[in-house]
């Protein structure tokens, strides 16, 4: 997939498919997701790993961050395919996985958000309260808060920036 079907293409809303013990998510994360996961957990107990095939990013970072509590919470762990692709929010939420691993053609793409009026993350003092949803996240999730500042660096966020398997690392995204 290109950066500009990330950017611009697939809107459609995330949901599940579950093959035995794995859930296989595809779409954008977006205020319906937290029900989704939710409805997941519950219907699905047997489920212990969301596996995310294209997940490019959310609509809605709160229920972004909720529904990747929610698998946090539930002890799921989190899987990229070798044709997995996920971007922006998807990796947050990849975040959230009790163990996390991905195969080695998955693609990470991460960068800075944004808010109103042109303003990027990376345009905020390091002290600015703004911060603190994505760092407490992260701090939740045993991933260095290195990780966030690096993700405002990475790329502007009208642009992406795919990770290296060594970045993955670094920044203790994977597990195994």
């Amino acid at each position: 997939m290109s950066i500009t079907l990330l950017l611009t293409g697939c809107m459609t809303s995330a949901s599940f498919v579950v093959d035995d013990t794995t859930a296989t998510m595809t779409g954008v994360i977006n205020g319906r997701t937290p029900d989704r996961v939710a409805t997941l957990i519950e219907d699905h107990p047997e489920v212990t790993t969301i596996s995310m095939l294209y997940v490019p990013g959310s609509m809605n970072d709160e229920s972004n961050l909720e529904a990747a509590r929610l698998i946090r919470e539930a002890g799921l762990s989190t899987h990229v395919p070798d044709d997995g692709e996920i971007a922006s929010g998807g990796v947050d939420f990849f975040c959230a996985g009790v163990t996390r691993t991905a195969e080695g053609g998955a693609l990470f793409g991460v960068h800075s958000w944004a808010a109103g009026g042109g303003l990027e993350g990376g345009d905020l003092p390091t002290d600015d309260p703004q911060h603190s949803l994505y760092l407490d996240f992260y701090n939740e999730m045993g991933i260095p808060s290195e990780f966030y500042w690096f993700t405002l660096e990475a790329a502007s966020a009208d642009s992406i920036h795919w990770m290296a398997r060594d970045e993955l690392d670094d920044y203790g995204l994977l597990t195994d």
